[in-house]
């Protein structure tokens, strides 16, 4: 499912205009990247957090120069879902092989 998807199902549902909703969705998105950006996490209850994860640094490998080069600490975003989401999940999906 893409953005534009989304815009539509939910267009759809709530009878509004599409590019209402579009700003809307798009302005959510804005707002959770600013706050990850300045540090603050996202939770959304029922849904899932938005976090910040460190990651410590290392070492890695330049495999077409054979050298070893230092991967600095850095902070990553990440999304944890929620219990319920992923219990919801895991009962109402099939496992695709």
């Amino acid at each position: 499912m893409t953005k534009a998807d989304i815009v539509a199902k939910i267009s759809e549902k709530l009878g509004l205009e599409k590019s209402d909703v579009q700003a809307t969705v798009e302005s959510f998105m804005e707002e959770v990247k600013n706050s990850l950006e300045t540090g603050d996490n996202v939770y959304l209850r029922g849904f899932g957090s938005f976090i910040i994860k460190t990651r410590a640094e290392k070492t890695g490998r330049n495999i077409s120069k054979n050298t070893t080069i230092k991967i600095p600490a850095h902070n990553i975003p990440a999304f944890k879902p929620a219990k319920v989401f992923v219990e919801g999940v895991k009962t109402k999906t099939e496992v695709t092989v």
